[in-house]
Formats: structure tokens, C-alpha cells, sequence
């Protein structure tokens, strides 16, 4: 893939990622907010303590927001579009838009779902100060090790291919990355500082909106940045069928 192709893909998973941000920027206000909300109602009617807001809720909750989501969406969309610029032909002869998909999908499991299901997100009043330092060293550790893992797992099932099958290589290259996983899941200390008072409803529900959020940024960006690099990259065959239409063999 040459460089003006590159940087184009790059140009528009940015665009893709800004895109995806918006989304979850409306995800996260409707179904996040609320239980932050919640949570902070709840620490401060259990803490003795009362400090003095530097920046006010409201603008948190808004501008604040908004700020951190888009930046984060146009960050990571540029990231996943190089990501996508490698991985195009050599996970399977897919097509640009099926890659995407594929690749946002892997994406969101590995660096997301396998971290977030041993360290989840915790609301405002749920950790100890003097633990934030240890909680996210281990959480990207987490992280580290799932992306690791899974680009360890697709070149395995790559290997095994031609004398398994593609099926049976996917399957031995998925059980080996759960196995290994589960190892990192069964050594690595746990952390549980919710106080025991806590609303387990409202803890259930604000890990479900925080994996929500990820959910619509990640599946967003594969299906927006699906559609712009299958135009960019098979400009004919997108739009033969925006049309309807089948594109005759060459």
C-alpha cells in the first residue's frame, strides 16, 4: 500500500473515529451520566469531607465530556486506521469494509472487553486514592497482554491455516488466547475496593453503560470507516452497489 493511499485511510479513520465520538459522546451523556450522577450523590452523602469544586459538575458533564470523547475518537480513529493499513490482506482475503469490521471487533474485545471483564470500570466513591496508581498499572498491564496475545493468537491461526484449515486454525488460535488469558485472569491480583454499602444496581448499571459506550465507538468506527475505505480502496464495486448494481467481471 503506498503513501498517498495510507495517508488518505488515515485521513478518514480519523474522520470515522470523529464520527464514532459523537455517538458515543450521546451514548455516554444519556446512559453514563445518570449514574455518575448517582455515584457522586452517593459519595457525598458518606463522606465527611467537603471540597471545593474546582470545575462544576455541569461542565463536566457537557464540555468536559464532549472534550475528552472526541479527542479520544479522533485519536484512536488514527491509530486503527494504520492499525487497518497493516492488517488489510493479511488477516484473510476479506474486503475493505468486511476488515474493518473484523478489525474494530477484535479490537474492541482485545483491548476493551478481556481488561474491563478483570479490572471493570468503577464509578465516582468506588476506589482508594492511595490504590490509583497500582489499579491502573494493572489495568493496562491487562491491556498489554490482550493486545499482545491476540496479534500472538491471529499469527498462530495464520500458521496453522494451510495444514488445519482455516476453521480449525481459528478455533485452536481462539482457545489458546481464552487458555492464556485465563492464566493472566487466575495470577494477576484482583481488585475489589467497592464499599460494602454500595449500590450493587447502580454499580451493575454503570459498568453496563461504560462497556455500552465502548460498544457504539468501536462498532461505529468499523461500519463508518467500513464504508469509507471500501470507496476509497474498491471505488467501483461501493459504488455498484450503493446503486443496486452488480459490476461486470473484468
Amino acid at each position: 500500500m503506498n503513501s498517498p493511499t495510507v495517508r488518505k485511510l488515515l485521513v478518514r479513520g480519523m474522520l470515522a473515529g470523529l464520527a464514532a465520538g459523537v455517538l458515543a459522546l450521546i451514548a455516554a451523556y444519556l446512559l453514563g451520566e445518570p449514574n455518575v450522577d448517582k455515584a457522586i450523590s452517593f459519595e457525598e452523602a458518606h463522606s465527611h469531607e467537603h471540597e471545593m469544586e474546582v470545575v462544576s459538575r455541569s461542565l463536566q458533564s457537557t464540555a468536559g465530556l464532549a472534550t475528552g470523547v472526541l479527542v479520544y475518537g479522533v485519536a484512536f480513529g488514527g491509530i486503527a486506521a494504520l492499525a487497518y493499513c497493516f492488517a488489510l490482506g493479511r488477516v484473510g482475503r476479506f474486503s475493505p469494509r468486511a476488515t474493518a469490521l473484523l478489525l474494530s471487533g477484535c479490537a474492541l474485545l482485545a483491548v476493551y472487553v478481556v481488561p474491563f471483564l478483570k479490572y471493570p470500570a468503577n464509578p465516582p466513591s468506588v476506589g482508594n486514592s492511595d490504590t490509583i496508581g497500582k489499579r491502573t498499572a494493572l489495568y493496562f498491564l491487562m491491556m498489554l497482554l490482550s493486545v499482545l496475545l491476540a496479534v500472538a493468537a491471529t499469527i498462530l491461526g495464520k500458521r496453522l491455516a494451510p495444514g488445519l484449515g482455516t476453521w480449525w486454525a481459528t478455533v485452536v488460535a481462539v482457545a489458546a488466547f481464552a487458555a492464556v488469558i485465563g492464566l493472566a485472569y487466575a495470577f494477576l491480583p484482583a481488585v475489589n475496593e467497592v464499599p460494602k454499602d454500595f449500590p450493587a444496581t447502580l454499580l451493575w448499571r454503570f459498568r453496563l453503560s461504560a462497556l455500552a459506550v465502548q460498544a457504539v465507538l468501536w462498532g461505529g468506527f468499523g461500519l463508518l470507516f467500513g464504508e469509507l475505505a471500501e470507496r476509497q480502496l474498491n471505488p467501483k464495486q461501493a459504488t455498484a452497489l450503493s446503486r443496486g448494481t452488480v459490476p461486470a467481471p473484468n
